[in-house]
């Protein structure tokens, strides 16, 4: 499985951006996926996962109700929607994939991992 994560960008607080996670293979339907993000100087945290229908959704509390987590497996993607963008928002987020029959926010515990692409928000 290869991870591909887009759509990071500069952008001003208030701002919206779409990220887009890839991957390749026939058995993405069956991965459960998460972004996590790291910020200079912290460690990578998680952000939000869903399970492998996309039925299933979990956040951060640090982004409750401004950050929607998508999926749609016709098109191998899974999409990190991110409104009203503050600056404690920017970092190099990253999507990771997981096979197991349960969600997961402990980044450990996700065998694959995309590239990262940065978010920068300016105040």
């Amino acid at each position: 499985v290869q991870l591909q994560a887009s759509g990071g960008g500069l952008v001003q607080a208030g701002d919206s951006l779409r990220l887009s996670c890839t991957a390749s293979g026939r058995t993405f339907d069956t991965l459960r996926v998460g972004w996590f993000r790291q910020a200079p100087g912290k460690e990578r945290a998680f952000v939000a996962g869903v399970s492998w229908s996309g039925m299933k959704t979990y956040y951060a509390d640090s982004v409750k109700g401004h950050v929607t987590i998508s999926r749609d497996n016709t098109k191998n993607v899974v999409y990190l929607q991110m409104n009203n963008l503050r600056p404690e928002d920017a970092a190099v987020y990253y999507c990771a994939a997981r096979f197991g029959w349960h969600n997961s926010i402990v980044s450990s515990e996700y065998s694959y991992w995309g590239q990262g692409t940065l978010v920068t928000v300016s105040s």
